[in-house]
C-alpha cells in the first residue's frame, strides 16, 4: 500500500493557513446563478461585426455569447472585435472571427470553480449555462468581485439567531472520549450537489461554537475531497467527519479507481480528470494542495484499481475548543 503522511508538527495559525477570508469563504458558497449577469446580449453568427461593434459601445461590455437556434456555438470578444478592425472587415459575419471551442460554466457551481477556471484558461468570461445545457447568463471577475461585495454587505444575523452552543453536548456526558460523528454519501458524477456535503458540516461546525476560522478551513478541505469523490471515483464515496472538543477528524474513502503515484498526485496542477469533466470547469489539479493548506495532519493512502483513503485532522487550542462551554458564545460570523 503506497501511503503519504504529512504533520505539520503544531497547531496551524490563521496566518500559516493563509488567513483564510470570509472572501474566500463566500467563493465556496456562493454559487455561480448568483452573481452572473443574466439574460446576457448575444449575437447570432450571422451579425456582421459592424452590429458587433455597436453592440459593445452601447453596452459596454468586452464579449457577447454567439447563439444559433438557442444554442451556444461560440464567443465574441474584444480581442476578435481588435483582429476584425485590423483587416477594416466590419462587413463580415461573426461567424469568422468568433472562438468556437467554447469553455462554459454550469450556473449550479460554485464561485470557486470560476476562479479556478479563469486561473487556468486566462480567459475574461464564461458562459454560463443551466442543467440543460442551455445560456442562462455569462460570467466575468467582475461579477465575481460584485457578487461577493454584495454577499459580505448582506445581513448574515439570520445564522446568528439559529446558531446555538452545544455545550452539554460534552460537557454533560460522562465519558473518557465523546464525540459527534457526520457521515455523507456523496455519488460519483454527481456535480449538481458538489459542495452540499461541505456546507452542512461548516454549519454543524459553527452552530456548535467553532470559531469561523476552523470552520471555514475544514469547508474548504471537505469540499476539494467532496469534489474528488465525485470527479475521480468509480462508486462514489463516504465523507465522515468526527467532532471531538480538541480535534476534528475527518476520513474519506472511496472503493476505486485509486492512485498510481500518491507523490505526482500530490504535485499542484497534476490532474487525471478526464475531457469531458475539464469542459465542466473541474479537475485543475489543485484539490489535494488546497486540503494539505488547511490542515494540520494528511494521511493519503491509495492502492491502485482499489480504493483510496484520505484522513485529516484539524488540532483546536484551548480556546478553540468546541462544544466545551469555556467561553461565551463567538459573534463573529465574517
Amino acid at each position: 500500500m503506497n501511503s503519504n503522511t504529512l504533520f505539520h508538527g503544531k497547531i496551524v495559525s490563521d496566518a500559516e493557513a493563509e488567513n483564510i477570508t470570509r472572501v474566500e469563504e463566500l467563493a465556496y458558497e456562493l454559487k455561480v446563478g448568483e452573481v452572473m449577469t443574466p439574460d446576457p446580449a448575444t449575437v447570432s453568427p450571422e451579425t456582421p461585426m459592424s452590429e458587433v461593434l455597436e453592440l459593445f459601445r452601447q453596452k459596454r461590455i468586452s464579449g457577447a455569447p454567439v447563439v444559433e437556434n438557442n444554442d451556444l456555438v461560440g464567443l465574441v470578444s474584444i480581442e476578435d472585435l481588435l483582429r476584425c478592425l485590423q483587416k477594416s472587415d466590419l462587413d463580415t459575419e461573426t461567424r469568422l472571427y468568433m472562438s468556437q471551442n467554447v469553455l462554459t460554466i454550469r450556473d449550479t457551481d460554485p464561485v470557486i470553480e470560476g476562479l479556478k477556471l479563469f486561473v487556468s484558461s486566462h480567459f475574461g468570461r464564461l458562459p454560463v449555462v443551466n442543467t440543460a445545457g442551455k445560456l442562462s447568463g455569462i460570467l466575468t471577475k467582475g461579477d465575481i468581485t460584485s457578487g461577493i461585495l454584495k454577499a459580505i454587505q448582506h445581513d448574515y444575523q439570520e445564522e446568528e439567531v439559529r446558531r446555538y452552543r452545544a455545550s452539554h453536548l460534552f460537557e454533560d456526558i460522562e465519558s473518557d472520549r465523546s464525540s459527534l460523528i457526520l457521515r455523507y454519501n456523496i455519488k460519483q458524477g454527481d456535480f449538481t450537489h458538489g459542495g452540499a456535503a461541505s456546507s452542512a458540516i461548516k454549519r454543524a461546525l459553527l452552530r456548535l461554537g467553532a470559531e469561523p476560522q476552523i470552520a471555514r478551513r475544514v469547508g474548504i478541505a471537505v469540499y476539494e475531497a467532496e469534489m474528488n469523490l465525485i470527479i475521480h471515483t468509480t462508486n462514489g464515496g463516504i465523507i465522515r467527519v468526527e467532532i471531538e472538543p480538541k480535534q476534528i477528524s475527518i476520513n474519506i474513502s472511496d472503493d476505486g479507481p485509486g492512485i498510481q503515484d500518491v507523490n505526482l498526485a500530490m504535485r499542484p496542477g497534476y490532474s487525471t480528470a478526464t475531457e469531458k469533466v475539464r469542459e465542466l470547469g473541474f479537475g485543475a489539479g489543485m484539490g489535494l494542495v488546497n486540503i494539505q493548506r488547511c490542515v494540520d495532519s494528511m494521511r493519503l493512502e491509495s492502492v491502485y484499481s482499489r480504493g483510496t483513503n484520505l484522513r485529516l485532522k484539524i488540532f483546536l487550542p484551548e480556546e478553540d475548543a468546541v462544544g466545551e462551554g469555556t467561553k461565551e458564545p463567538n459573534k463573529e460570523t465574517k
